[in-house]
């Protein structure tokens, strides 16, 4: 029976009324997080200071189960472990709040509508009582009026992105330059200054190093700290037990002996790193660099697993004495040292270039030009915009940076972080097809703005999320 959601015209049609809400959702794939609050037992959280019951929490759930139906279809079962559906419900109650603080209103017209267009619930092109009821009983183990509301609530959404993205648009130039990143190949003649070619020789004094660190101290200021234990949960039934038991002054002990719980620590960790055992998460580290040592933070949602945590300790930042952070100054030194080397060196072998294109662009040789400064040179592959460059790394800047040079001409300093420069050339060349352009141009652009509105949309709703998250109590 999912096989025919499955159907690329079916899908089309479907898409249409759903996809603008599926794919912002999905998108967002494990960057959601419980909205929780373990004073109010009763409900799911809260969102903006509104209490969510258990039951708005458990219905938004289940809508978005019935999304990722309808988009995956047969592999819904093998997708389903690679998204977050308790996220893409807070997400959705998130929206709905803002569209309903916009008072967008759907008719039981609309709705009824919507309901007989789903291509999934007709036979012949008609909607069909008897397939709707088995569709709702065995596929989406929903109740009539509960998809009903679902419905009513997508078409709320529908509006509510159309609201935000209606005036978002793209111009002609935009539409050749997004089809030309994805078509036209260049190829490169290049010159190389590596920092790392530039280091060896370096050996600074011990005088050298305690001048440095006088000058440069705050640059080894250690940054606000943090040690934390926690335990992790692969289920959350046992999480409204425990959150119920939490005791500061108890902490995790007896606690972990009741529930059976392993208690990890993370170590010192700053909020400039991931934490250890667990990974990067904004949330935790907005949350606890709020808390106290010896208080027990909401219980928070990560990639399926359920973490509660406690902070144990608190560090301040500092700066450390000069033996304690020795190593690291010298390091630091070499390493500045290193790369103010390698940009003179290209700035001398650019300077020389120019002085030789003056004269005759033709005689340009960028390899001979290299050895005389003791640079790297080379040349590359054809590659389009978004590749990968073999023993170079990402092409944008260069694709960018060549696709607005002349012939024979040679571009800036390219800076590809503080490790590596470059200077490069057009060796060849292979533009877009214009004729191609013009007959796939209308259904490029269409999906080209689809995926700008949808850029559009994401940041919207994460925007949304942050707010709810700051007024929620």
């Amino acid at each position: 029976m999912l096989k025919f959601l499955r159907n690329k015209k079916t899908a089309r049609k479907i898409w249409i009324v759903l996809a603008i809400l599926i794919v912002p959702a999905f998108v967002l794939w494990g960057s959601g997080s419980l909205i929780r609050s373990k004073q109010e037992s009763d409900y799911a959280g809260s969102i903006s200071g509104k209490k969510i019951t258990l039951l708005e929490y458990k219905d938004a759930l289940q809508a978005a189960r019935n999304q990722a139906i309808i988009q995956f279809g047969d592999d819904f079962s093998e997708k389903q472990k690679d998204f977050n559906l308790e996220a893409q419900a807070w997400y959705r109650l998130i929206l709905l709040s803002e569209a309903k603080a916009r008072n967008i209103k759907v008719s039981d017209q609309e709705v009824i509508q919507a309901m007989q267009s789903y291509p999934f619930f007709q036979k012949n092109g008609q909607f069909h009582n008897a397939i709707y009821a088995q569709y709702l009983q065995y596929i989406f183990h929903t109740p009539p009026r509960l998809f009903e509301e679902q419905t009513r609530q997508n078409i709320i959404l529908a509006k509510l992105y159309n609201a935000v993205t209606g005036e978002i648009g793209l111009t002609d130039d935009e539409i050749k330059e997004a089809y030309q990143k994805e078509n036209e190949q260049i190829n490169i003649d290049y010159i190389a200054s590596l920092s790392s070619d530039s280091s060896k020789g370096i050996t600074p004094s011990e005088e050298d190093l305690k001048d440095y660190f006088a000058k440069n101290s705050l640059e080894f200021k250690q940054p606000l700290s943090f040690n934390m234990e926690y335990i992790t949960l692969e289920s959350k039934d046992k999480i409204k037990n425990i959150v119920l038991r939490l005791n500061p002054k108890e902490g995790f002990s007896k606690l972990a002996k009741d529930f059976n719980l392993a208690v990890k620590e993370t170590g010192w960790f700053s909020q400039t790193n991931p934490i250890p055992g667990i990974g990067w998460s904004p949330e935790i580290l907005n949350l606890i660099s709020k808390a106290k040592p010896g208080e027990f933070l909401p219980p928070v949602n990560i990639d399926k697993y359920y973490y509660i945590l406690r902070l144990k300790e608190k560090k301040e930042p500092y700066i450390p004495d000069f033996q304690e952070i020795k190593d690291k100054a010298k390091e630091a030194l070499i390493k500045n040292e290193s790369q103010r080397i390698a940009r003179d060196k290209i700035e001398g072998c650019l300077k020389k270039l120019k002085e030789v294109a003056s004269v005759n662009p033709k005689a340009l040789d960028l390899d001979r030009v290299a050895k005389e400064f003791d640079l790297e040179s080379g040349s590359t592959d054809l590659f389009k915009y978004g590749s990968y460059i073999k023993n170079i790394g990402a092409s944008d800047n260069f694709w960018i940076t060549a696709q607005k040079l002349k012939e024979d001409e040679v571009s800036q300093i390219i800076d590809m972080g503080p490790s590596a420069f470059y200077i490069i050339k057009i060796k060849s060349r292979v533009p877009i097809d214009e004729k191609k352009f013009e007959n796939e141009k209308k259904e490029f652009g269409q999906k080209l703005l689809l995926q700008k509105r949808q850029g559009y949309f994401i940041k919207f709703a994460e925007e949304l999320k942050i707010k709810a998250q700051s007024l929620r109590y």
